[in-house]
């Protein structure tokens, strides 16, 4: 009971902390809200011209942009969440001091990250969401048990999103400057996610691949999921089967970078 208060106390600080960024939120609301309109008026041109492209039809189109836009900061799909910091940290050394807590590194920075993911998705996420879902039509549930097997899908999305970026920051230990990785986390976040296009709509047989990958569990699976394009058990064991590879992975990494740490005295 003491670690899960530890951590829990780690996710309302996180949380805490990304709420006091009051102006970078109302920005990001703004920012989100204006690429949802360029994107939906792109979709909706596309989808003119190839009507039920990936088995969408507009309405779900629109939603697919919606959704997107509420869960880009919340699942940090090009980066921005707690992975520069670590990288950086690892870079200074100051990780030493984080491998001292009386704590786990990977499970300190999943309790951070989750709390960080909370309030995005509430603080920056909700409004351009609510406000397409006005404007445009789209293909939303009316049922609360559609959209609470939708919030399970999402936080199995942000697990997901953790362990590809926890991994990509402790690329740092073996590098020289982290910053390239991280830039990766921008390309794969674009397309591997389906943030340009959902990835139903991809050709064959880039499309099969992709969807394969631990990145359509974090937008395109819950979308599908939400609109009725896909069943619940059978994205929660694609979701929770890569979250699992990917922390324990990160447990594997961790336990070989952590091998490299010297501390002076120590």
């Amino acid at each position: 009971m003491g670690s899960v208060r530890l951590y829990a106390a780690v996710a309302a600080g996180g949380f805490r902390r990304y709420a006091t960024y009051r102006a970078a939120t109302a920005a990001g609301v703004f920012t989100n809200t204006v690429f949802g309109l360029i994107l939906v008026h792109t979709y909706l041109a596309l989808w003119d011209e190839r009507p039920q492209l990936g088995g969408y039809d507009q309405a779900q189109a629109v939603t697919y942009v919606w959704l997107g836009q509420a869960l880009f900061a919340a699942l940090a799909m090009q980066g921005g969440g707690f992975e520069a910091e670590l990288t950086e940290r690892i870079r200074t050394g100051a990780v030493a001091i984080d491998l001292y807590r009386p704590a786990d590194l990977q499970m300190w920075w999943l309790a951070a990250d989750l709390g960080r993911s909370l309030f995005q998705l509430l603080g920056r996420g909700v409004v351009p969401f609510v406000f397409g879902a006005l404007v445009f039509p789209t293909a939303l549930p009316g049922d609360p048990l559609s959209w609470l097997r939708f919030l399970v899908a999402l936080l199995l999305a942000m697990v997901v999103s953790f362990g590809i970026r926890y991994l990509v920051a402790l690329s740092g230990f073996w590098l020289l400057d982290g910053t390239g990785a991280l830039q990766m986390l921008v390309v794969t976040g674009m397309f591997c996610t389906g943030m340009a296009l959902p990835l139903n709509a991809f050709p064959e047989p880039l499309g099969e691949i992709v969807r394969a990958l631990p990145w359509s569990a974090m937008l395109q699976m819950p979308a599908d999921l939400l609109m009725g394009e896909a069943g619940a058990w059978g994205t929660y064991v694609f979701q929770a089967g890569w979250a699992v590879v990917l922390l324990a992975l990160g447990r594997v990494v961790q336990a070989a970078a952590t091998r490299r740490v010297v501390v002076q005295g120590g």
